[in-house]
């Protein structure tokens, strides 16, 4: 089975379902070491892009709208971020209506190159790209798409031994401590549900 324009509407389907269902716990993640709103941000952002992609014709094009919708649904830091993502997730899909699914963990290592550009955030400094570059990192390495959702996973768990030096957070200094990022926490959502449509 192919990854196709239709998979990947039923995908953003579920990512906006997921956010719906994880914006409270991501809002009160957010709370304790940003202004929690992180999953407002979220749900805001994944259910502009669901509407924006059913019915285009190819897989870029639909990677494309979804970025262009995160963004403009989404003012915070994350609307940028993800709008990056995604235009490097379509430009890895190209203009075509499937791909093979032994190619779509492609899709991940280009989300998290777009995510490190624009935010100029790198590991260890206790941001999304905590769990997003050892999934990419995962993903280059040929691993399947279990073996890179646990590597965002443990990305994400190690943030909480972290102090933030990017961001909100980092006003927080040692108090950021104990406390896992609410960005990393939602990029191994995203990957989950990525690993559910396309694993």
């Amino acid at each position: 089975m192919d990854f196709t324009t239709e998979t990947c509407t039923h995908l953003f389907q579920a990512l906006a379902t997921r956010m719906a269902a994880e914006r409270d716990a991501l809002c009160a993640l957010d709370g304790v070491i940003g202004d929690a709103d992180h999953g407002i941000a979220m749900e805001q952002g994944m259910q502009a892009a669901a509407a924006a992609v059913p019915g285009l014709p190819t897989l870029q094009d639909q990677f494309n709208a979804a970025a262009k919708a995160f963004l403009n649904a989404v003012g915070a830091s994350s609307g940028p971020l993800y709008a990056t993502a995604l235009m490097r997730a379509g430009k890895a899909a190209g203009p075509r209506a499937a791909m093979p699914r032994s190619e779509t963990p492609a899709l991940i290592s280009a989300m998290a190159e777009g995510i490190a550009h624009r935010g100029k955030a790198e590991p260890g400094q206790k941001t999304m790209i905590d769990a997003w570059h050892p999934a990419a990192e995962a993903a280059k390495s040929g691993a399947t798409w279990p073996e890179i959702l646990r590597a965002a996973q443990t990305g994400a768990d190690a943030t909480a031994e972290m102090q933030a030096s990017l961001g909100r957070a980092a006003r927080l200094g040692e108090r950021s401590l104990g406390h896992k990022d609410p960005g990393a926490v939602s990029a191994c959502m995203i990957i989950e549900e990525c690993a559910k449509a396309l694993g």
